[in-house]
């Protein structure tokens, strides 16, 4: 890979300040973070890679669930792409789906994202943000995770590192299965 000049990393500085602003400008009106225990918020939302349809909260009902909601521009979403796929697949045989849900892009992003990480598992578009400002997002990734009966079993904001992410699935899926 060519080393990039300054400018070019001035440039994709900027862009990503900038999408970070637009990010938060639009969930300046988030919710609270569900606490651990309460009920994770409700959400619909269209698949656009790995599946079809639709995915909400309900149809993952009695399915350890780890949504991870991400954008294409995020440095920290694309560290933890690959080890997030690994753990999908590792962790898919306890009753654990992993749903990545990337946030206010749109499809075409979303589908490359996947596709450059080898992302297994399904990918939804909150276009609106709406379902990120449920859970109180105010940063990228959000690592949430939720327990069969629906309830939040735990929930994390920032980068986490492949022993955490793993941690935090293994507690879900040894309480719950």
């Amino acid at each position: 890979m060519a080393a990039s000049t300054s400018t070019e990393r001035i440039a994709l500085g900027l862009t990503a300040l900038v999408t970070a602003g637009a990010l938060l400008a639009s969930v300046a009106s988030a919710d609270a973070p569900p606490r651990a225990g309460a009920p994770a918020p409700a959400f619909s939302l269209p698949v656009v890679a790995n599946g079809h349809g639709t995915v909400s909260l309900a149809s993952l009902k009695g399915r350890n669930v780890y949504l991870n909601f991400f954008a294409s521009w995020c440095e920290p979403c694309k560290a933890e792409a690959p080890s997030i796929a690994a753990l999908s697949k590792q962790y898919a045989p306890h009753n654990v789906v992993v749903v990545g849900i990337d946030e206010l892009e749109q499809a075409e992003a979303a589908k490359n994202f996947a596709t450059r990480y080898h992302l297994p598992y399904s990918i939804a578009l909150d276009t609106s943000g709406d379902v990120g400002g449920s859970y109180g997002l105010l940063g990228l990734p959000l690592h949430v995770f939720i327990s069969p009966d629906g309830t939040v079993a735990a929930y994390r904001v920032g980068e986490m590192s492949p022993a955490q992410i793993k941690t935090e699935l293994q507690t879900l899926s040894a309480s719950h299965h």
